[in-house]
């Protein structure tokens, strides 16, 4: 048992185990991972039981043979047991509050259950998770992914307190959640896109959770965060997604939380630089973003992404107080938003890095890659990608910035294009400078086609990214996951329609399977694919409760109480 154990290299310390007796030990263990390194790492505490009485244990501190002791600490630590008995089972259990807590855990999780019990339970668990959306029709390879992306959909967040409720809040004290579970490690910049949404339709109870989570986070810490690992703030990717979670949330209907609370936060961040030495980085160089208008380039890096992400984010906060009653607000943070629209540059048709007096950058190349830009020099305004990925990003604002575009024309052709010339393998190494499913800015782009009475084009691009991004082996996926945000987004696209994060808005794309039930909690919504053929991947018509619909889009409140949504499919 290797207790200062550590991935690649990253590193742990102040290990600790003591053999309590022939059949029991406990400890703990402090890491410092790629996260939790961030804040100072984080301690866990461990109980363990084995089946069979200890033999023998040895314990090595530092390389230091060591015999005879029960206990031991170091920041190098390995133990070994030996048993006589050729199967022995071990019943581990952890928690971040305190060796106690450990214990209770491997009571009230564990307990007296032998192995085949755990597991059967975790099958049940799951059959239950993955019921929550029933499908029909399709290919076995098509299924699997489905079930796939669902499965990984629910493995993060992560539940922090122990079974008596505790955990170690952001102020790093014990706190008691008595009525909930208190989630963390939320990949918030590229979760709100498409798994937290998700929440909103089969996870409800879990979603409003999370949002009583981070309030509490910013309740104990100072500040809605944006990346939330264990305890505490990691500061990674930027903006203020939080702010597009919770009010995208309350918007569909969560709303029993301390929604005036959040509200003020995000005011709090959205309009002031977080101080300098505060735990939480907030919007980076937000007093010079608000002062301009944009966020300068020649005063902070990835100062474009800053500018976009901070718009989508601003333009949620507007619909949450537009909801919330407070109607200047909304136009104040509604026009806020549209700040994004000043690093457009009508010379070169792309979100272009501009200076404080106005300026577009001169040394600009909007087909290089961050990762391939050695010293960014072409590339630091922009974050894990391409100007050509970013150039698509305004997804909360799809009419206005498409209206940026010298033509209607001229936006469809470069659209077009963009997946046109994208690399048709998955997951190599360099995605290059066109569409890139790997990666978040991009991934919602088939969609800006039906905004432009395009839906044949939305459709036909989604179903290549399932066809070609989606495969049933080690390297399935097009990049990293992300906390289930592309596994997320194919769900989304397999049941026929997709979510603009932040709104209570889903844009209809075209349905891969016959027929998909989802369980709101309290309704079924169904999905029907009429003349459904496995090659039928254009949608002629669409009804929503047997009314025909003439747009391309839905309304959450439309099917948050079940319902009927049919597509008439077509070849071509």
């Amino acid at each position: 048992m290797d207790i200062t154990h550590s991935i690649g290299d990253k590193r742990s310390e102040d290990g600790y185990i003591h053999i309590k007796n022939e059949y029991e030990l406990e400890g703990h263990v402090r890491t410092f991972g790629s996260f939790a390194g961030r804040y100072g790492g984080i301690k866990v505490y461990f109980a363990a039981r084995f089946s069979v009485p200890i033999q023998k244990h040895e314990f090595w501190k530092n390389n230091d043979h060591q015999k005879g002791n029960s206990s031991v600490n170091g920041d190098d630590l390995t133990a070994l047991f030996s048993f006589n008995r050729d199967e022995v089972i071990l019943k581990l259990a952890i928690s971040h509050v305190n060796v106690e807590n450990a214990w209770e855990n491997l009571e009230g999780e564990v307990g007296n259950r032998e192995f085949d019990a755990v597991a059967n339970d975790a099958l049940r668990v799951w059959e239950d998770r993955l019921s929550a959306i029933k499908i029909s029709g399709g290919t076995t390879e098509q299924r699997i992914n489905f079930y796939t992306a669902l499965y990984r959909s629910f493995q993060m967040p992560t539940i922090f307190n122990d079974v008596n409720g505790e955990y170690i809040g952001f102020d790093k004290e014990v706190h008691l959640a008595d009525s909930f579970n208190y989630f963390t490690d939320m990949s918030i910049w590229d979760t709100f896109r498409t798994t937290h949404p998700l929440y909103n339709l089969v996870a409800v109870k879990d979603q409003k959770d999370m949002i009583e989570s981070l309030i509490l986070m910013a309740k104990q810490g100072g500040w809605l965060p944006r990346w939330p690992s264990g305890h505490g703030y990691t500061n990674s990717m930027l903006g203020s997604a939080s702010d597009i979670v919770i009010s995208e949330a309350y918007q569909k209907g969560i709303c029993d939380f301390d929604v005036e609370f959040a509200y003020q936060n995000m005011k709090e961040i959205a309009l002031a630089s977080t101080p300098k030495g505060a735990a939480y980085s907030g919007r980076d160089g937000n007093d010079l973003c608000v002062k301009y208008g944009y966020c300068p380039a020649d005063s902070m890096d990835e100062a474009v992404s800053r500018t976009l992400e901070f718009a989508w984010s601003d333009f949620s906060i507007g619909l949450l107080a537009e909801a919330l009653g407070k109607h200047e607000d909304a136009q104040f943070f509604h026009d806020l938003s549209m700040n994004y629209k000043n690093v457009w540059n009508p010379e070169t048709q792309y979100f272009h890095p501009r200076n404080a007096d106005g300026t577009f950058a001169e040394k600009f190349k909007p087909l290089l890659l961050t990762y391939v830009d050695g010293d960014e020099t072409y590339t630091n305004d922009y974050v894990e990608g391409s100007a050509l990925q970013w150039r698509w990003a305004p997804f909360f604002d799809a009419p206005g910035f498409i209206d940026l575009f010298e033509s209607t024309e001229y936006f469809i052709d470069e659209l077009n294009n963009f997946f046109v010339n994208s690399d048709y393998e998955i997951g190599y190494w360099y995605p290059g400078s066109y569409y890139w499913h790997g990666n978040e800015p991009d991934i919602h782009s088939p969609y800006l086609f039906n905004y432009v009475d395009r839906p044949d084009l939305t459709q036909k691009w989604v179903r290549w990214i399932m066809d070609n991004k989606y495969k049933n082996r080690y390297d399935g996926l097009d990049g990293n996951d992300d906390a289930a945000t592309l596994s997320a987004w194919y769900v989304f696209n397999a049941v026929g329609f997709y979510p603009v994060a932040g709104t209570d808005i889903y844009q209809l794309g075209a349905p891969l399977f016959e027929k998909a039930e989802i369980n709101l909690g309290t309704a079924t919504l169904s999905v029907v694919a009429d003349n459904y053929a496995i090659d039928h991947t254009y949608v002629k018509q669409v009804w929503l409760n047997d009314s025909a619909l003439d747009r391309r889009w839905i309304k959450h409140d439309e099917i948050a109480n079940g319902g009927i949504l049919k597509f008439e499919m077509c070849k071509e």
